[in-house]
């Protein structure tokens, strides 16, 4: 539970007995920590200078030579316009395996690009979709979409699973989903997570893409409020992103057969469904991907990740892109939370960027192996 001590409504949301994240501004540190020992209210500092902290990913950013591509820096995190940038250049160097497109427009006009990756060696492919940065403020999702799209290139000629992979696949890679959000985050509001829509009756901006999905919509688990993180909006795919994704998968849904979407923080691997409980017809060929995933991840560094569906392991969750895929017809569906589990949160350091991205890449590779295997 995350609360924001200026969010007057938050603080009452807290449940005696759960942990809560709270951030306070520098000046009231000093009144709470006293109030907090009064009430003999356990805490620990976890970062002791947010803004530092923020402003030690956000600026200074010169002396990376962001405009050098072919030296492109994977172990930092990357504003919009150098990940759109990467893509062109991208789309420009490796023409025979990448193919850059966009699949509509954000509410503030930007193009929502794709990248599709993979071997031209048959006219039918199965496909593999993956997505980042549906929510703006999980900045580790974008990095481990350009860290797999870089493993794909470098390895695709001496790996064998690599080759294997593009050549009998397809896969559709989306690094940035809520463009608008996450260009927000990087300009105004490091904490942002919703799309930025505008609200007729309500000065509140944006909905949460990932509760507008046309699936038991605005049903437990979000909000009918625009000022909340997890309002559902207006009607299902009020949202172009949504929209225009949910499209492009509705006209591609027999060729895709897996969904993977990259979200922060909790160190989980998740399969539907999030808005019930309830067991998924395949559940004995998902479980199964998902045990073996979360243990090639672990034999990187040791890192452990529970998984199970999103209903039990996380919390319930309707309107998600990954029951909508699955609901769609898309038999395999995962949502991942990455590192970590709450000490650096959304602020996840740029020296874990590296390990976070290699064992996640074990993992995603397990899953796309373990699918050309026709486990039914």
């Amino acid at each position: 539970l995350q609360v924001d001590l200026w969010q007057p409504s938050s603080p009452f949301h807290m449940v005696r007995g759960t942990v809560a994240d709270v951030r306070v501004p520098r000046d009231t540190t000093r009144s709470l920590l006293p109030y907090l020992q009064q009430a003999n209210i356990p805490y620990t500092i976890l970062i002791s200078d947010l803004q530092q902290a923020i402003e030690n990913q956000t600026g200074g950013r010169s002396h990376r030579n962001r405009r050098s591509l072919s030296g492109y820096d994977y172990e930092v995190y990357h504003s919009l316009e150098e990940i759109e940038d990467w893509m062109h250049y991208l789309n420009r160097t490796y023409s025979d395996l990448v193919h850059m497109f966009s699949v509509g427009k954000s509410y503030e006009g930007r193009p929502l690009y794709v990248l599709k990756l993979g071997k031209r060696s048959r006219p039918y492919k199965k496909a593999v979709w993956i997505d980042c940065g549906i929510h703006a403020r999980e900045w580790i999702g974008p990095a481990f979409c350009q860290w797999f799209v870089k493993e794909a290139l470098q390895t695709y000629q001496t790996d064998p699973d690599m080759r294997r992979m593009l050549t009998q696949l397809y896969f559709y890679i989306m690094p940035v989903f809520n463009v608008d959000g996450y260009h927000f985050s990087w300009t105004n509001d490091r904490f942002w997570r919703k799309t930025r829509s505008k609200n007729m009756r309500f000065h509140c901006h944006g909905v949460d893409a990932n509760r507008n999905w046309k699936v038991k919509w605005c049903d437990e688990g979000a909000s009918l409020h625009p000022c909340d993180d997890t309002y559902c909006g207006p009607f299902p795919e009020s949202e172009p992103e949504v929209k225009a994704v949910a499209h492009f998968l509705r006209k591609h849904r027999k060729q895709i057969k897996a969904y993977l979407s990259f979200h922060a923080y909790a160190q989980m691997l998740l399969y539907p469904y999030s808005y019930k409980y309830a067991t998924i017809p395949n559940f004995n060929c998902v479980e199964s991907a998902a045990y073996n995933a979360v243990n090639a991840l672990q034999s990187a560094y040791g890192v452990r990740y529970r998984y199970g569906p999103a209903s039990s392991t996380l919390y319930v969750s309707s309107g998600s892109s990954m029951d909508w895929a699955y609901k769609n017809g898309i038999p395999y569906a995962f949502a991942f939370e990455l590192r970590d589990t709450g000490h650096f949160g959304f602020l996840l350091p740029e020296t874990l960027i590296k390990p976070t991205c290699t064992e996640t890449m074990l993992a995603v590779k397990n899953i796309t192996l373990h699918l050309l295997k026709k486990c039914h």
